[in-house]
């Protein structure tokens, strides 16, 4: 029997522990105390490396965390998950992602069907990397939400590992302003369109799909066959549209944990097939790593216990995702979708309402940009929002010679900066300390006291920092996967279905009725500002 997380009685102990101690717990006087801190709170997992140490727990902390996950059932919840029971009940799935990746003889469920999906899915792959399909130099990827995000993230992420002469696009915005751009510079004899679609229904990718199929027909294309594939289990609407290839999945596969299934074929065609096979083992690593690691080490399971801690105890509502590098620039916005679109719930798995909050916004950017832009409100700004960094210790800049070297000297400064935003989150600066400073660009008029006052940093401010290696395809994919696994151990402990996603269904059903009225002005039983909105859009 599990339980949700205020059922325990753990809870209420944690809740002491908070009033206690956890409400001013001061991250730089734990420094000051403890010399080992570093290292007690740094973890290993597969391709990652991780410093908790600059955030608001400590031994007892942890301690109480971990027997809650253990008092809620949290490893049996995770068993099940693994095993492929039906852990989402809402709509009578298994979850399965795991198993996409799960080498090939393994005993994970469906191996022998995943294998030959991917086997089909990889070959294909590698057949336009080499030609068969024409001279492709363009391959526009048509989806939407995890169909898009998670391609395009994980395309942008191993960009050293494509090849120049194969340029990849994505569309998924129903807005024609993503579409035309794209295409007006394509020449249609060297593309090839992906339509990604489980149903080969969904709105936007089938207006986007029917748009490019007019483009494609207007430039001359006569090959629909050839210039189209789908990924996608609905073969016959497939076919119908002038596709004769998909690659099909099952319902099991969810939208945000995709990118291993065939709606991965983006990333195949870019960057190769040994390459999506090493994505997949490094999520594999991680995989097991969950599965098998004990909790006092588990690191997916260690970052979901502080992001409970911050949510619930801290009262902390928002999370900054900081990559450190450029080709993980698109990672803040794949784990809006993973995490708020699994966890943004608002009632447990029997149906009741929470009593507290779940998932927090998860925002962010690529430094060092961010430090030029939001970073001026983590550090000085009302609200505390814990900060992940992820650094990556050696770049591939694909340069020589004098730019070689240049890069590299840049990559230095890019860790610097990595570093010092996490240091000065931590350790602020008081009116003392800000006192004894010049301020070239202040005011010479102002009060020093006025000054070193708009000047100082309250610090303590929480922050996590990973640690890659290097950014490879093996790495990518392990820290997908525990991205993946946090996002499960919250939903877990919080008691709710991380895996549906009712959410998005409303506003679709509205679009699909708003739509026509778009078109004939009828604004007749609608409230008063949908009315007077649709009027002032509807074109005459």
């Amino acid at each position: 029997m599990t339980k949700r997380c205020d059922q325990s009685t753990v809870w209420a102990e944690l809740q002491a522990h908070y009033a206690a101690s956890g409400r001013g717990f001061d991250i730089r006087a734990a420094f000051e105390a403890d010399a080992g801190r570093f290292g007690a709170l740094s973890f290993e997992a597969p391709e990652v490396f991780a410093d908790l140490s600059k955030n608001r727990i400590d031994a007892a902390t942890l301690a109480l965390l971990l027997e809650l996950a253990r008092d809620c059932g949290l490893e049996g919840r995770r068993d099940a998950l693994l095993r492929g029971d039906p852990v989402n009940p809402t709509e009578g799935r298994a979850v399965l992602h795991t198993t996409l990746r799960a080498p090939a003889g393994s005993d994970s469920p469906f191996n022998a069907e995943v294998q030959a999906s991917l086997d089909a899915m990889l070959a294909f792959a590698e057949g336009v990397r080499r030609g068969e399909r024409g001279a492709i130099t363009d391959v526009v990827h048509i989806g939407i939400g995890g169909s898009d995000l998670g391609p395009a993230m994980v395309v942008q992420a191993l960009q050293a590992y494509g090849r120049r002469d194969l340029r990849l696009h994505f569309v998924s915005n129903v807005d024609g302003h993503d579409l035309a751009p794209v295409l007006a510079g394509l020449d249609a004899r060297h593309t090839l369109f992906v339509i990604a679609s489980k149903t080969f229904t969904t709105q936007e990718t089938l207006a986007n799909a029917q748009a490019a199929r007019a483009w494609f027909l207007g430039q001359g294309g006569t090959d629909i066959a050839r210039h189209f594939v789908a990924t996608s289990s609905n073969t016959a609407a497939a076919a119908a549209f002038g596709i004769d290839t998909a690659f099909g999945f099952w319902d099991w596969v969810g939208g945000r944990y995709s990118l291993w299934s065939v709606i991965g074929l983006p990333i195949a065609i870019a960057v190769g097939a040994e390459n999506f096979r090493a994505l997949l083992a490094g999520a594999h690593a991680m995989d097991r790593h969950f599965a098998t690691t004990p909790l006092e080490r588990n690191l997916p399971v260690l970052l979901g216990l502080v992001d409970l801690w911050y949510r619930n105890f801290h009262g902390f509502s928002s999370r900054s995702v900081a990559p450190y590098h450029q080709g993980l620039r698109r990672l803040p916005a794949y784990l809006q979708q993973l995490e708020m679109e699994s966890n943004g719930k608002g009632v447990d798995l029997d149906g009741q309402a929470l009593p507290f909050g779940t998932s927090p916004v998860v925002w962010g950017e690529a430094g060092t940009n961010g430090q030029h832009a939001y970073f001026q409100m983590l550090h000085q700004g009302t609200d505390v929002i814990p900060v992940e960094f992820i650094a990556v210790k050696r770049p591939n800049h694909d340069a020589t010679g004098e730019l070689a070297a240049k890069l590299a000297d840049q990559h230095q400064k890019l860790l610097a900066n990595c570093l010092a935003q996490s240091q000065a989150l931590m350790q602020g600066k008081t009116a003392a300390e800000a006192l004894t400073e010049q301020a070239p660009t202040a005011s010479a008029t102002l009060d020093r006291e006025v000054l070193a006052r708009h000047r100082s940093f309250p610090g303590n401010r929480p922050s996590t920092t990973l640690v890659l290696d290097a950014l490879t395809p093996r790495s990518l994919g392990a820290l997908i996967a525990l991205y993946e696994h946090r996002v499960f151990v919250t939903g877990a402990l919080w008691g709710i279905n991380s895996f549906d996603q009712w959410g998005v269904e409303l506003g679709k059903a509205l679009c699909n009725q708003l739509l026509p009225r778009l078109q004939t002005g009828d604004t007749k039983g609608l409230d008063g500002s949908t009315a007077g909105l649709l009027a002032r859009l509807t074109v005459a």
